[in-house]
């Protein structure tokens, strides 16, 4: 869907909505306490905007493997992996989940992208046979993180037995398909729960009642900065190439080629990288707006050698902690930026900055 199936219910609730676009959920009222079940036990976010694209027919795992940077012929049935459809000249168009089907993949995108997507992976559709559709209508997913993840799920009918890292699941359940998937959700390991629109308010509920706290997305940034997660849209586009915001684990060089494998491959062999994702320590706990340029004064002259991407305010860091751009030589941790022109600093810190979340691909240089 192009707007939560749950809108309804966290009206009924009195959750704060970002103001202004699509309405996203910011707080549900507390966000130190959503932050802490997220770390301690066991928290739901609201994912039901998400698009999905459906590729299938005798060709579509051929199809992908030779357009997407991940070993879509090598992913066992049953599996899922992240994904990255790149411009010819190796930067990131496009990032999402593939799961594998008996029958094709379906790719789980960021809100409203599906379309362009669609659009794109069209372009290099010829002699193919290969369907492909535009099934966001049918996708609505919930978001499950924390220690307690796992129980909280299967109290909630939604999980049996143990699941597999990447591995997924469809069943039956009160009538209804249910597709249960183990994947990273916010820096953490987590799962994602899929029973479509119709049935997503009924499993909010369900899972809720099973003891996993709602949070909103103030919550889910913060869990995510401080594991260092890159989120599309907001850390990664266009100008970005895959190592630069450190998705290796999106990307595969033993597969053979790809749309901009040649690019990523000599980056891969040779480096060069101009500039690369870290963490920053901010020093105060007042946001910092996206695009905030990060500074060095170097013999009286101000560089600009980097920016701001993302901002929360770490809990585990007690102030404000940012994700960002820094260019090559100005990237290991303790480097100091100037940050805006307000006499702020932003110090570069080893990511992630909280215990349990999962850890960065890719070393600082």
């Amino acid at each position: 869907m192009d707007r939560s199936a749950l809108l309804s219910l966290h009206e009924a609730e009195k959750a704060r909505l970002r103001p202004g676009g699509p309405p996203e959920v910011l707080t549900f009222g507390d966000v130190p306490g959503e932050y802490r079940a997220g770390i301690e036990g066991c928290v739901v976010f609201d994912a039901t905007d998400r698009g999905s694209v459906l590729v299938r027919g005798a060709d579509a795992f051929a199809f992908l493997h030779r357009l997407l940077t991940s070993d879509v012929l090598g992913l066992a049935e049953g599996r899922s992996q992240e994904s990255l459809l790149l411009s010819s000249k190796g930067k990131v168009l496009f990032g999402f989940r593939l799961y594998r089907t008996p029958e094709g993949a379906w790719l789980s995108v960021p809100p409203r992208t599906a379309p362009a997507l669609l659009s794109a992976l069209e372009t290099y559709h010829f002699a193919e046979k290969v369907e492909i559709a535009d099934q966001t209508s049918l996708h609505a997913p919930l978001l499950v993180c924390g220690p307690a993840a796992a129980d909280v799920l299967r109290s909630a009918g939604a999980l049996e037995g143990a699941l597999e890292e990447d591995a997924f699941r469809r069943r039956r359940v009160d009538g209804a398909d249910l597709l249960v998937a183990r994947l990273p959700v916010a820096g953490s390991p987590g799962f994602l729960v899929d029973a479509g629109p119709e049935a997503a308010p009924a499993w909010w509920n369900r899972i809720r009642g099973a003891g996993a706290r709602a949070a909103g997305v103030v919550a889910r940034d913060i869990l995510r900065v401080e594991a260092g997660q890159a989120l599309y849209g907001e850390d990664v586009d266009e100008n970005v190439y895959p190592q630069e915001a450190r998705l290796e684990a999106a990307f595969s060089l033993t597969k053979g080629c790809f749309i901009g494998q040649e690019v990523v491959a000599k980056i891969d062999t040779y480096g060069g990288l101009n500039k690369r994702l870290v963490g920053l320590r901010i020093s105060h706990s007042d946001p910092v707006a996206q695009g905030t340029r990060l500074a060095l004064d170097e013999e009286g002259e101000r560089r600009e050698l980097g920016v701001i991407t993302s901002w929360a305010y770490s809990f585990a860091l007690d102030t404000g902690l940012a994700l960002g751009y820094a260019k090559r030589r100005h990237q290991k941790p303790g480097t100091t930026f100037l940050l805006g022109e307000a006499g702020a600093t932003a110090e570069i810190v080893k990511l992630p900055v909280r215990p349990g979340a999962l850890a960065l691909t890719g070393e600082f240089e």
